[in-house]
């Protein structure tokens, strides 16, 4: 046998060991992403932006969608309407097309009710997979980006940059 190979195998993985060891402190989950707050716990307050800016609906300027069908961005204050819940939406009571008419809001687009899954159509009825707004949608806000991003979009319709057409659209070009 060796010796000298099995020395240097056994100096190898002590090295790593202690290399690894010496490095325990490392990065904290705050200081993980560019949000600066814990990813593992759901009730986390994150302020990342000052929302006090934020208007009422109905009272602020639209942004332009950022692609294509992106989801828009939630145009007034969230207080008091989060969390969302399936017993608990209070965006469907506005944003349901029966009523988003009426009160001067934007209807919710067909692809709100169909169900991708089962390739469904549910006609007046929204896919309960849908009910969690937030988890496309986000308050808009007047803020520098994070990273620097040359990204343009073009949009095929002339109102690409505030409506949605993804059922029309999402297979094309799948055979």
């Amino acid at each position: 046998m060796n010796y000298k190979k099995v020395f240097l195998a056994s100096m190898a993985l002590a090295l790593i060991f202690f290399g690894c060891q010496a490095g325990k402190q490392g990065i904290s989950e705050e200081e993980l992403g560019l949000r600066k707050s814990t990813l593992f716990n759901e009730e986390a307050n994150i302020q990342a932006f000052d929302y006090e800016d934020a208007k009422a609906a109905g009272e602020s300027t639209l942004l332009q969608r950022s692609f294509e069908n992106a989801p828009p961005l939630i145009s007034h204050s969230v207080e008091g309407l989060l969390p969302i819940t399936k017993e608990n939406n209070s965006c469907t009571s506005c944003h349901l097309p029966e009523i988003a008419e009426a009160v001067g809001a934007i209807s919710m687009p067909k692809s709100h009710f169909y169900n991708f899954r089962t390739h469904k159509d549910l006609k007046e009825k929204m896919d309960e997979n849908r009910f969690n707004c937030v988890a496309c949608h986000v308050p808009q806000v007047n803020a520098e980006p994070l990273v620097k991003n040359n990204f343009s979009p073009e949009f095929r319709q002339k109102d690409g940059v505030s409506k949605s057409n993804l059922l029309d659209v999402l297979n094309e070009g799948v055979k």
